[in-house]
């Protein structure tokens, strides 16, 4: 089944081995190891409420590969390098199992909280202003409508320097106009739920993508 997965920007499954103490799968030869090589941590459980994954919401209910997928892995990536932790353990920094974990790098972002999020390794040794616009992109990638998500040559441009605040500046107002009307149809409601998993039943998901 996991051979079947072809996508243009997938490694092709090569093979397999399973011996009564060992399960491999083999995958062509990366030169510069792949993005999990090089994080601290090593589970490989996430439940899709709270936590998060490479896989974007829509894939759970649809099984279909796009490329606004493979935008939300990119944005997830790059939370990980920023904060040098797997996609799988990034809900220990809330220390809230139940934290809608967008909404909360969102919130730091916001209240220019960034230590909070980056990688202890670094020692402070980065720019404010760049870790600051990297969590923006990642958050415009990570988006819950796939729609709403920038395409990777809008990504690449925004990297550069070009387009990021204005398309930031757009996100910020829809948010904004998505509580009003949050607060407008549930006048009793003590928070505000944005985040795209609050609908989906509690599940696990083995392995990484």
């Amino acid at each position: 089944m996991i051979n079947m997965a072809v996508h243009q920007n997938l490694l092709r499954l090569k093979g397999f081995c399973m011996t009564p103490t060992e399960r491999l799968l083999v995958y062509p030869f990366m030169a510069n190891g792949s993005v999990a090589s090089w994080l601290r941590d090593t589970h490989v459980i996430t439940a899709v409420r709270g936590t998060i994954g490479h896989i974007a919401p829509e894939y759970l209910s649809t099984g279909k590969c796009t490329e606004k997928i493979d935008v939300f892995g990119y944005g997830v990536m790059l939370l990980e390098l920023i904060t040098g932790q797997r996609a799988f353990d990034l809900v220990r920094l809330a220390n809230d199992e139940d934290v809608m974990l967008l909404d909360w790098v969102k919130g730091l972002l916001r209240e220019k909280k960034l230590e909070t999020l980056v990688d202890v390794d670094l020692k402070g040794s980065y720019l404010d202003v760049e870790v600051e616009q990297l969590i923006q992109v990642a958050l415009l990638c990570t988006q819950s409508m796939p729609l709403e998500r920038p395409k990777m040559s809008e990504v690449v441009r925004m990297l550069e320097g070009n387009g990021l605040a204005e398309r930031w500046e757009e996100c910020l107002k829809k948010d904004l106009f998505m509580q009003e009307l949050n607060i407008a149809y549930n006048p009793n409601s003590d928070s505000i739920i944005a985040d795209s998993t609050y609908n989906l039943c509690p599940d696990e998901l083995s392995g990484s993508r």
